[in-house]
């Protein structure tokens, strides 16, 4: 969308309205707003709206493609040391897209959390990266919870082994879960799949892989966020929604 049209005001409001929802499906779930956070996915977004979304007071920027994330990174990096005005906070970047092996240098050096590593092998790929950098990255397993075909994860019943072989790498922090619900128009389509993550987290808790660091539940986007927080999200990666 072009960066003239999507105005700060139009971020405001939209920002409030998604606030309010948040708010609302806690009330319904019986939970704490303050529990959960928003990245803005700005895959689409031009680098003039990443700034509308700073000054409204967004630090969560979630990325696709690690090209892309590179290039917004340096872009925002300037604005950022041009700024007179105090940052909302720090400033962190999600990769949320589909990680290709042979991106993750790129990914190492921007990125402050990945959503997406669904392979032993990207694990090890990027934990000898972080280790090289003397570095620790939280990453978050994606888990292919609506059986998919199309879809990223590694299956619900590969993910705690793998779970325990990632706790052990030196580089990596798991900080929790990740799944995408189905390509449907109805959001209580993605009921199912956000239960079965959160059963998933409440069993790997229980076994206390990840230890005080594996705490988050990374589900629920644009069409279905509010349903992702009735069933325990605590990270929503919402792009539409904020430029509509």
């Amino acid at each position: 969308m072009d960066a003239m049209a999507v105005t700060l005001d139009r971020i405001r409001k939209n920002l409030s309205e998604i606030g309010k929802r948040v708010s609302d499906a806690c009330a319904r779930s019986g939970r704490n707003s303050d529990d959960i956070s928003l990245v803005a996915v700005t895959k689409t977004e031009e680098i003039g709206v990443i700034k509308h979304l700073i000054d409204a007071g967004v630090t969560d920027f979630g990325e696709s493609r690690a090209q892309d994330l590179g290039v917004k990174v340096d872009e925002l990096e300037k604005y950022i040391s041009r700024r007179r005005n105090p940052l909302p906070g720090e400033i962190k970047w999600h990769m949320v897209g589909h990680v290709q092996r042979n991106k993750v240098k790129k990914i190492a050096e921007c990125a402050g959390m990945v959503h997406s590593v669904d392979s032993l092998r990207l694990a090890e790929e990027l934990n000898d990266r972080m280790e090289g950098m003397d570095r620790v990255m939280e990453i978050l397993l994606q888990v292919n919870c609506s059986l998919e075909s199309q879809k990223f994860g590694c299956a619900v019943g590969a993910a705690l082994p793998l779970a325990e072989s990632i706790v052990s790498m030196d580089g990596l922090k798991l900080a929790g879960l990740m799944t995408m619900g189905p390509m449907d128009e109805d959001p209580e389509s993605s009921r199912n799949s956000f239960i079965r993550l959160r059963e998933l987290f409440d069993e790997m808790k229980k076994e206390r892989i990840g230890g005080d660091d594996f705490k988050h539940l990374s589900m629920g986007m644009s069409d279905d966020f509010e349903v992702a927080v009735e069933e325990g999200a605590t990270i929503i990666r919402v792009g539409r929604a904020l430029f509509q």
